[in-house]
């Protein structure tokens, strides 16, 4: 498998200083650089990032130099975009960090300004797709106007600006999951096939090694499947959704992964959805080398429907590892749009930045060494449409996390079970054709 070139831009270091000359400046009844403070991350054609800033109580403090703000990652393309020239008088893309002191918001009706502080600029320059790691910025640097009477800024930023390589292998399913499609990875216009999945709606057979986990979960008759929205469905929806399975096969045809649900998806007490009080599980399963036909667990992916103005569907993922107290490691809680669709992903920057605990490996050598240690940083990314469209899920795996094809496979049946679930969590019908009470 050949992957595609991507890069990591990380701001992280962050610490802010303030001279006390600079407090006195302010205006009366002003404090100018209360805390809390935080600060807005600009990359253009990228969504804005926010990140608290922690204000440092002595001049010779430094801030923690592994600590991760905030982060970018560009492929090719958004490269060749940030390098071009812009528009007006943007001629040159750059990283902006403006810098702010207070809350934003209001209290009692009153609108609450934040005060700028002062705001970094680092222009985009030809090093960025130089594809090796570098330090773009590291150490303090005056920001704002204001300056105080040996001619210093009155604040200064410490950040550390980073670009490292971050290669992802980037696969397809080329159908809905439901049809068993092929799955393809992508490098450029070529598309290579390198798993199959096959989907089942039935009772899993107790030839099936994995009815060891089943637990009675399966359906028999496959009626649990969604009907086709439009009213031409005649038949009474069961009020669940269970025994739906997906295997993942390798190119001569050996399952390398599986995902089955094991808590059916069912309408919560008062309500037609699937709610947060009695979500519908996954389990997702590799492979153990050590016991033919056998399966071991590696994680379990949980998701139920939050109802408001644009209903979400919830993803909640958790790793299965013996060695994480309680057997249960929270990797990903994403909400997605159940109309539009959205993207599922495990990304630690973002969500769990203080994990230090290893990521077991997909591989069923029980060797959990093959991912390393958690402590930042992409790992996998699913995109998904939303409820009643044709969904192909498209997969992002971070390369550093893939030793052969088998790691992969497992994160397959974990994007299969997200793109299923957005139908799974589709609100029951509430009523039925009179049609079909005197059928």
């Amino acid at each position: 498998m050949d992957p595609q070139a991507f890069i990591r831009l990380s701001i992280g270091s962050l610490g802010l200083r303030i001279p006390g000359a600079a407090l006195n400046s302010a205006k009366p009844g002003v404090n100018a650089f209360s805390a809390p403070c935080s600060c807005e991350i600009r990359l253009r054609g990228f969504p804005v990032q926010t990140s608290s800033i922690p204000l440092l109580p002595s001049p010779e403090a430094i801030p923690d130099s592994h600590s991760i703000a905030s982060s970018f990652y560009l492929e090719e393309s958004d490269l060749k975009a940030l390098l071009a020239p812009g528009c007006f008088y943007n001629t040159h893309a750059c990283l902006e960090i403006s810098v702010f002191s207070g809350r934003k918001g209001s209290h009692c009706g009153v609108g609450i300004k934040r005060q700028l502080i002062g705001t970094f600029k680092l222009d985009v320059g030809p090093e960025w797709g130089n594809g090796k790691p570098v330090v773009l910025f590291n150490g303090w640097i005056g920001i704002g106007k204001s300056k105080n009477e040996n001619g210093r800024h009155g604040a200064e930023l410490h950040l550390r600006v980073k670009l490292d390589p971050d290669p992802r292998y980037v696969f397809q399913f080329e159908d809905v999951t439901r049809l068993s499609p092929q799955i393809v990875q992508l490098l450029g216009s070529i598309k290579q096939p390198i798993f199959s999945c096959k989907f089942s709606r039935d009772r899993v057979s107790q030839v099936d090694s994995l009815s060891n986990y089943w637990s009675g979960s399966g359906s028999g008759d496959g009626s649990d499947w969604l009907g086709s929205g439009d009213g031409s469905d005649l038949k009474v929806e069961r009020r669940e959704r269970k025994g739906w399975k997906v295997k993942i096969h390798d190119l001569s045809g050996s399952a390398v992964a599986a995902a089955f649900i094991t808590t059916p998806f069912v309408p919560s007490a008062g309500c037609d959805w699937v709610a947060r009080s009695n979500p519908g599980s996954w389990l997702i399963v590799r492979p153990d080398v050590c016991i033919p036909e056998s399966w071991q667990p590696w994680g379990k992916l949980e998701a139920w429907r939050e109802r408001g103005i644009r209903d979400t569907v919830c993803c909640r993922f958790h790793l299965l590892s013996e060695a994480q107290e309680g057997g249960e490691l929270l990797m990903s809680e994403i909400h997605i749009n159940a109309e539009r669709g959205g993207e599922f992903f495990i990304d630690t920057d973002k969500q769990l930045r203080a994990a230090t605990v290893p990521i077991p490996s997909p591989q069923s050598s029980g060797d959990f060494a093959a991912l390393g240690q958690v402590v930042g940083g992409f790992v996998m990314s699913c995109r998904v449409q939303g409820e009643g469209k044709s969904s192909k899920p498209m997969v992002q795996l971070a390369m550093r996390h893939v030793t052969c094809t088998e790691d992969a496979a497992i994160f397959m049946a974990l994007a299969a079970a997200v793109g299923l679930s957005i139908e799974a969590c589709r609100p029951f019908r509430r009523k039925i054709r009179r049609a079909s009470r005197h059928s």
